[in-house]
């Protein structure tokens, strides 16, 4: 399949989006770190079925992958807390972690060896993906941990040069994906406090929005278009998603009360997050 054509078509079809009926035939699966307050799933899987995600105990929160069925819990060197975002088919991993100073730095995990990247000149970073080529997403920080102030969407070259960007009305994005064509899945914040995602593709910015939602956050994206995320309705409750050719799917866990889609692989593999009636965090995988 020609993956330009199908961005192509995508940028044309994102200003009249459909909405399917909510997806009920799906298989989830519900993912608990042993011994966890709580569970996410933040990427993946790639195509050999790793997932990785970050779980919280006594308060410190970790990364781990799940292989088979089995969890390896891992942190960067000096790392308070860390948020794996992204596998690699070749099993490369690339997130952040806070310091013991309280900043987040981004990090590529690759064999068993650690990397720090930081956008230069920047208070904070998050590495969001990494595409076939060498090319890496992720967002700059005005606060250095990241959790609140003004962020701005980049990518960095296979050649390592850091691209800074924001969609136009934003007063704060990220870049969650970036793939194999180039084309970049984000999301960014309005002047009015608005959250809305966007597709940057040949220079050219859509913005993505669920029918009807009050806010959307595209969280991921696979190398055939199709992106995944979270949107909050009229009624303040926060749903899953799916954009696959130009319509939107909802969906929630059994059980959710919040959910939110993270990653998406090239088989429509979705993992995310969701929090269940007893206000417990668990990741979930949803199986087509």
């Amino acid at each position: 399949m020609v993956k330009e054509y199908r961005f192509l078509a995508m940028c044309v079809t994102c200003v009249a989006f459909a909405t399917s009926p909510i997806a009920s035939a799906q298989k989830y699966t519900t993912i608990d770190f042993p011994g966890a307050t709580s569970t996410t799933l933040n990427g993946g899987p790639n195509p050999e079925g790793t997932d990785i995600g970050s779980y919280t105990t006594s308060g410190v929160t970790h990364g781990f992958v799940l292989q088979k069925g089995v969890f390896t819990s891992f942190d960067p060197p000096g790392s308070t807390a860390t948020t794996p975002n992204w596998i690699s088919p070749q099993g490369v991993i690339v997130g952040n972690y806070i310091d013991t100073s309280g900043a987040s730095h981004g990090f590529i995990l690759n064999r068993g060896q650690y990397t720090t990247v930081d956008f230069p000149g920047a208070a904070g970073t998050v590495l969001t993906s990494l595409n076939p080529s060498g090319e890496i997403s992720g967002e700059s920080c005005a606060v250095a941990s990241c959790a609140g102030g003004a962020t701005h969407s980049f990518v960095i070259s296979k050649k390592g040069s850091f691209t800074s960007f924001d969609p136009p009305g934003a007063i704060s994005s990220i870049a969650v994906t970036v793939i194999a064509s180039g084309a970049v899945f984000g999301s960014y914040t309005d002047g009015a406090g608005v959250g809305h995602g966007y597709l940057l593709y040949h220079g050219t910015f859509t913005t993505i929005d669920f029918p009807g939602a009050v806010f959307t956050f595209v969280g991921g994206a696979n190398p055939e278009g199709r992106c995944v995320g979270l949107y909050t309705d009229t009624a303040g409750v926060s749903h899953s998603f799916l954009l696959s050719n130009g319509v939107f799917t909802s969906f929630d866990p059994p059980g959710a009360i919040f959910s939110d889609a993270a990653g998406i692989n090239p088989g429509g593999v979705i993992v995310g997050i969701y929090v269940d009636f007893a206000n417990a965090v668990h990741g979930y995988i949803r199986t087509p």
